[in-house]
Order: C-alpha cells, then sequence, then structure tokens
C-alpha cells in the first residue's frame, strides 16, 4: 500500500506547485496590460540629448518632448564619441502608434557609408521636400525608407519603417541644438 500513497502525495504535491506558479504569475510579476508591441521598453532620452549636445562636435537633433503624436515613445538612444571612420554617432530610435519604427540618426563621418549602414541599404531617389525650410533627400530601400539633410560637418537622417508622412513628422518635430 506504501506505493499508492506516494503517487497521490506526488499528484497532490505538483498540484501545490502550480497553483504556487499560477499565484506568482498573476499577481508577483507585473504586466502592462494596456502596452502595445512585444515588450519593447520605453527610454527617456532628456538626459542622454543633454550629454550628447555638450559633447558632440555638431548640433545634435532630437524631438522636443510632447512634440510628438500621441502613442509615439522612444525605446532606444545612444551617443558614441568620434571614431574612426564613422565619427561622433548620435542615435535616437522610437515607435509610432501603429508600432512603426522611426529613428533619427547622425554622424559627422563620412555620409555615403553611414547613410547606407543607418537606413540598412536604401537608394537615394533624387527626390527632395522642404521641411522648415530644409531640403531632404528621399531614400528608399527594401526594410527602411529615410529622409536625408547633408550640412557641412553633419549627416540628419529620419529612417525607418514607417511611412513617409510619419518620417516627415519626425523629421518636422526636430529641434537642433549644441550644448
Amino acid at each position: 500500500m506504501r506505493g499508492k500513497e506516494t503517487v497521490r502525495d506526488m499528484v497532490l504535491s505538483l498540484a501545490a506547485i502550480g497553483v504556487v506558479a499560477a499565484a506568482i504569475y498573476l499577481f508577483g510579476i507585473p504586466h502592462d496590460e494596456g502596452a502595445k508591441g512585444s515588450g519593447v521598453k520605453t527610454v527617456d532620452y532628456r538626459v542622454e540629448v543633454d550629454t550628447a549636445r555638450r559633447a558632440a562636435p555638431y548640433p545634435v537633433a532630437a524631438p522636443e518632448p510632447g512634440s510628438l503624436p500621441k502613442g509615439w515613445r522612444a525605446t532606444s538612444v545612444t551617443y558614441r564619441p568620434a571614431a574612426e571612420p564613422d565619427g561622433a554617432l548620435w542615435h535616437l530610435g522610437f515607435l509610432d502608434q501603429d508600432e512603426e519604427y522611426i529613428a533619427v540618426e547622425q554622424s559627422d563621418g563620412k555620409p555615403v557609408p553611414f547613410v547606407e549602414e543607418v537606413t540598412q541599404q536604401a537608394r537615394e531617389t533624387k527626390r527632395t521636400q522642404r521641411i522648415d525650410g530644409e531640403e531632404w533627400v528621399r531614400y528608399e530601400g527594401d526594410k527602411y525608407d529615410a529622409l536625408v539633410r547633408q550640412e557641412p560637418g553633419v549627416t540628419t537622417v529620419v529612417t525607418g519603417t514607417a511611412s513617409y508622412g510619419q518620417l516627415t513628422k519626425m523629421a518636422t518635430a526636430l529641434t537642433e541644438k549644441k550644448g
């Protein structure tokens, strides 16, 4: 009879473990039911943009908080000081309300390889558009489209999976400052 008690005890023990695991999952792990996406965290980029603006050899472009449409959220931010041949690199990535990716990329390095890299090999279309008095060149690619503006000392790229309309909203929201 001892073997039957062992099987029963094992089943009861497994049931108890299952209840504890379910309780931990339901009450111990935070769940953000209202957030879209697949667990992409939102970042606060204010400190990084201030730091980059003090360090970068060019005016760093970033949208002012609150200047983007509702539902857009920053998901990544980095600044890398000058390193040959790339130069000083600024990156600020967002997801829009439809989960499309939009990034602001800047460098004072060689423009052609920089644009090729950050746009995932998008090609220049020769089409331009004026945004706040500045001329941007459209690039089209298999993965990303982009708006590119080259000025002496810095190349600014707004790129991603989003439509040109969304890329234009980002380019319009950019404020360039040197710290």
